[in-house]
């Protein structure tokens, strides 16, 4: 495969101070004309386990509260994988194990399905896996997958009476996919009529990059023609602009070849299994794709599923610590149940996955005037393993027994990496705030689907979903 990768180095954030640069100006005293009195809160860290937007485990192809699976061998497993689920699929997961609360959804869809005619797409079922979504107040992680290895969920037929297909005979596990350059040129017109339509759905969080092969995994990808591959690759990069992108972690070239246009993220399968977590993933993820969570989201599928990993005596622990060494953000169990037991384990994995903010020290003017510009100064730790990567707005709140009003911060808070930051930035307080004493207070986001809520690992009162940081006496222009 000749795809061209260029390189280049990323550019160095300026406008985030670091903890220890902003210790250090801190020892320049200012005069005491230049002192002014300042309301200073300190805050520490919790442990809870908060259910935040955008990380953690995902429902798959359910949504959130549905029945999980019942534990199956490989073959009915491999009947999981499409949306809607058929109804000879058992679900009485439950019975025997748990899974967690989640505000993702992850669903695979079949070309077939939403191509059943040349050209003629299938919007209505994906806009009902978005007014699902959103019913049930969660994101959508997708795939739209070219075939899989059973003749039912081949390519679609009307592709089938134009180009040569393999053959998917019962029992049998055909992972090819067609060798004529005419697929994936279709195949890319199915993506691209997704994203015309569903880029812009606030709702529709990310979008794995299908290949070749079963499932759209990549099977043979080295085969697939480059013009054709970059056909492919250019109808996810350039179609989806405001949805974050997954590459298949068995092609760093194509997802390096996407990176020049697109920040991309990457996802794998087979997580859990000796081989994969030994051998197949770490050859992959470094050097090439261990950057990545620096700018999209990374995410992960179990190879079966966790009862299974119990069976074969695989360590729990490990896992859970390898899984947020790699910077994964989501997780898919296959929405099938987990072991009571291994509950500690799979907290540590909730609480260590993605981003987790907490506000150290909040600082302001103790008093301020109506209209003023004003000096605000915040240390940040992010106690998770990767960024948030969806900006959402950061606001403050003034507000008393009689009057309140919300400012903007401008803050962007993907820049907010694993470990400590600190930002020192100004507002303008709006003209004709009553005189009186007012709570300081902060909330990120807090409207669903285009800005949801994100909550603080912190101790911090809460006036409703605001966190309160401190008082400020705001005065009239005059004082």
């Amino acid at each position: 495969m000749g795809v061209k990768i260029l390189s280049e180095g990323k550019k160095e954030r300026k406008d985030t101070y670091h903890l220890s640069q902003v210790m250090a100006d801190s020892y320049q005293r200012p005069t005491n004309d230049d002192v002014r009195p300042v309301s200073k809160s300190y805050f520490q860290p919790t442990d809870e386990i908060l259910g935040n937007p955008f990380i953690g485990f995902v429902s798959f192809n359910h949504f959130r509260g549905d029945p999980l699976f019942s534990e199956t061998g490989t073959i009915d497993g491999w009947k999981k994988e499409r949306y809607p689920v058929y109804d000879f699929v058992e679900e009485k997961g439950d019975l025997v194990g748990w899974h967690p609360d989640t505000e993702m959804a992850y669903i695979r869809i079949l070309w077939r399905d939403f191509e059943p005619e040349e050209g003629k797409y299938c919007y209505e079922l994906m806009d009902d896996i978005l007014a699902k979504a959103k019913t049930h107040r969660q994101y959508v992680m997708l795939r739209l997958m070219p075939h899989t290895t059973m003749s039912f969920e081949d390519v679609p037929d009307w592709l089938r009476e134009q180009i040569p297909c393999p053959d998917r005979p019962d029992g049998a596990r055909v992972k090819d996919s067609p060798t004529d350059p005419t697929f994936y040129e279709k195949f890319a017109r199915a993506i691209c009529a997704i994203a015309k339509r569903y880029d812009s759905d606030p709702v529709l969080y990310a979008v794995d990059i299908a290949l070749s092969g079963a499932w759209g995994e990549g099977h043979n990808y080295k085969l697939i023609p480059e013009e054709a591959a970059r056909a492919l690759l250019d109808s996810y990069c350039e179609g989806f602009r405001n949805t974050h992108l997954f590459g298949q972690i068995c092609a760093p070239e194509f997802s390096e070849y996407c990176r020049q246009t697109h920040p991309i993220g990457w996802r794998a399968d087979g997580f859990g299994e000796p081989y994969h977590m030994q051998d197949y993933l770490p050859k992959r993820i470094h050097p090439q794709m261990s950057d990545y969570w620096k700018e999209a989201p990374v995410s992960c599928e179990a190879f079966w599923y966790m009862n299974e990993w119990e069976r074969q005596g695989w360590d729990i622990d490990v896992l859970a610590d390898q899984a947020i060494r790699w910077h994964i953000s989501t997780f898919n169990n296959k929405h099938s149940p987990i072991p009571y037991k291994w509950y500690p384990a799979i907290r540590k994995l909730l609480i260590g996955m993605g981003y987790r903010f907490v506000i150290r020290a909040f600082e302001c003017p103790l008093r301020a005037s109506s209209g003023e510009e004003i000096d605000f100064y915040m240390w940040l730790e992010n106690r998770g393993n990767a960024p948030i990567y969806n900006r959402i707005p950061l606001r403050l709140r003034l507000k008393n027994a009689s009057f309140e009003s919300e400012i903007e911060t401008g803050l962007d808070i993907t820049r907010w990496m694993p470990g400590d930051t600190c930002e020192r930035f100004k507002v303008h307080l709006p003209e004709g705030i009553p005189t009186g004493t007012y709570r300081v207070e902060l909330r990120i986001g807090g409207s669903y689907p285009e800005a949801p809520l994100v909550k603080l690992a912190m101790d911090a009162p809460l006036d409703e979903d605001w966190y309160v940081m401190t008082e400020m006496e705001v005065g009239s222009k005059e004082r």
